[in-house]
Order: C-alpha cells, then sequence, then structure tokens
C-alpha cells in the first residue's frame, strides 16, 4: 500500500487565449516554473496534457500545476506571496481560463 501523506494539494488548469502562439506558450512555462519556487510550496509539478486517450481525460488545457502544502494555513500565505501575485501580474493576460482544484488530507 502506498504511503498516504498529509497535506493541502492546489491544482490549476489553465487554457491560453490563443493556443497556437508559441511565444505565449513559452512565456506561461517560465512563469509556471519560476512559480514553483516560491519557498511555501513543498512539492512542486508544472505539466502539460499527458499523451492520454480515455472518454474520461479532459486535455484541452495547456499547462497545469500542483503544488503540495504542509498545511492549509501555507497555501493561504502562497496566494498572498508576493512572487505569486507578481506572476498573475505578468502572465494573467496570456490565458482565457483558469479552473482550480483544491484538496486536503
Amino acid at each position: 500500500m502506498a504511503n498516504l501523506k498529509k497535506g493541502f494539494v492546489h491544482t490549476v488548469f489553465f487554457w491560453l487565449k490563443d493556443k497556437t502562439n508559441e511565444a505565449d506558450h513559452k512565456e506561461l512555462h517560465a512563469g509556471l516554473l519560476e512559480l514553483s519556487k516560491i519557498d511555501l510550496i513543498q512539492t512542486a509539478y508544472v505539466g502539460l496534457p499527458a499523451d492520454t486517450n480515455r472518454a474520461v481525460i479532459d486535455s484541452s488545457y495547456q499547462f497545469s500545476i500542483t503544488f503540495v502544502f504542509d498545511t492549509p494555513e501555507q497555501q493561504a500565505a502562497y496566494q498572498t506571496d508576493p512572487d505569486h501575485l507578481a506572476f498573475v501580474e505578468k502572465c494573467s493576460h496570456l490565458w482565457e481560463k483558469v479552473v482550480v482544484y483544491d484538496a486536503e488530507s
């Protein structure tokens, strides 16, 4: 059996306004990689849709992040972290849609 861990998991999916614009793709990817360096984050994943094909999979997004925090309070602090706010200010013009899923264990 897997080792069940405690924490707060913050997963976000991003849809670009211009899905074919390579410069926008690179800019958002770079911004997400920089965002993942915030010290409050215990574990960070920045990814693209996987090459999977099942009826239950939505791969219409361009990027996803999954950030794991030790506590809900750390995740709340992340939301107001200056680097997070700077990322939103710098990159929000690139996306048309963002969906967030938060989970606690």
